[in-house]
């Protein structure tokens, strides 16, 4: 499970786009332990829009042919 939920992390860098306070300000206010972690999410906001918010860490997976074949090209 994620530490910070995605609607937090979209309030936050809303208020930040709002001009209510800048991510050291918002980061004590949302009790977030770092302004570097917000601010990471303004930029990926920024870059990437919402979905830059959303949690990106899932093991990918492969099908067998998929592993075959690259085994193949290494040989």
């Amino acid at each position: 499970m994620a530490k910070y939920t995605f609607e937090l992390k979209l309030k936050i860098v809303q208020d930040y786009l709002e001009g209510k306070g800048g991510s050291y300000y918002l980061s004590k206010k949302y009790s977030i332990k770092a302004p570097s972690q917000v601010q990471r999410w303004i930029n990926a906001y920024q870059e990437f829009g919402e979905e830059g918010l959303l949690r990106k860490r899932q093991n990918q997976k492969y099908s067998v042919q998929f592993k075959l074949s690259a085994i193949e090209l290494y040989q």
